[in-house]
């Protein structure tokens, strides 16, 4: 059985794609951009020379965009095409629900995927529940408080193991899913409250204070990040304020057959 090539294997979704897969007897080439992880293949976007290699002999691949890169399409297409040239038929690409459709960037791979490859699927998951722990969780704190532009918006954050169960399922199921999956977990939730809950389970004193997109971008940026990455990422944070995430979808029901985790589930078993 030829092998499913794992980009971004060592990452939050990428490692759980990979064991998902294995689990299931699934031949997988994980693949990071460090050389030297036994059983990997090196992978990295800035570097063409490592993507034929790694391609070689898969069927099908799961593939995590740049990241930190505003326009990730003169990367990624000569990839898919190399893809394709090599045999690879189905591509699952991770993408997200906060960026619409035709948007520049990072949407305008989903085109991209349905238009090269011969069979597709596009991941649009929610925020992770995993952005409230490790380092992602630290950008976003200030003085013992949770920081955010999103005011009174409501998220339905979702747990990184069901996109990746769903992610599997789309990588080996015997009939191409050729779609878009837009991904949540089972409730939407406001900033305050995701607080709130954190600090009731032992992860605080915690408390939310909403800030403004300015002044969020200006944090991300003094913490290391690209300023138009940040600017972006505080865009996305407003959008939420207005409602662009408050959905509540059936996806990871309707693909795995079982419901996706609520925050509290997931909460309980990281902090404990």
């Amino acid at each position: 059985m030829s092998e499913v090539l794992v980009i971004g294997a060592t990452g939050t979704t990428g490692s759980r794609v990979t064991a998902f897969l294995r689990e299931r007897g699934v031949p997988v080439r994980p693949a990071s951009r460090k050389g030297d992880l036994p059983g990997f293949v090196r992978f990295d976007w800035a570097a063409p020379e490592t993507h034929a290699p790694a391609l070689a002999g898969a069927r099908a691949a799961y593939v995590l965009p740049p990241i930190g890169v505003t326009e990730p399409v003169p990367l990624v297409e000569p990839f898919l095409h190399e893809a394709v040239r090599q045999g690879v038929r189905r591509v699952v690409l991770l993408g997200t629900s906060a960026r619409p459709e035709r948007t520049p960037g990072a949407a305008a791979l989903y085109d991209l995927v349905r238009t090269v490859m011969p069979e597709w699927t596009v991941l649009r998951p929610s925020w992770f529940m995993q952005n409230f722990t490790g380092e992602a969780v630290a950008l976003r704190r200030r003085d013992g408080e949770l920081i955010s532009a999103t005011g009174g918006g409501r998220v339905a954050f979702v747990d990184a193991g069901d996109i990746a169960a769903v992610a599997g399922h789309a990588l080996t199921d015997p009939v191409p899913h050729d779609t878009d999956h837009v991904l949540t977990g089972p409730e939407a939730l406001t900033y305050d409250e995701v607080a709130a809950l954190l600090s009731e389970l032992g992860a605080g004193p915690l408390r939310h204070r909403p800030v403004t997109p300015d002044e969020l971008a200006a944090h991300f940026a003094a913490h290391g990040m690209p300023g138009e990455f940040a600017a972006l990422l505080a865009a996305l944070d407003a959008g939420i304020g207005t409602g662009t995430e408050d959905r509540v979808t059936d996806t990871v029901e309707r693909v795995t057959g079982r419901p996706p985790r609520t925050f509290r589930e997931w909460a309980v078993n990281e902090l404990r």
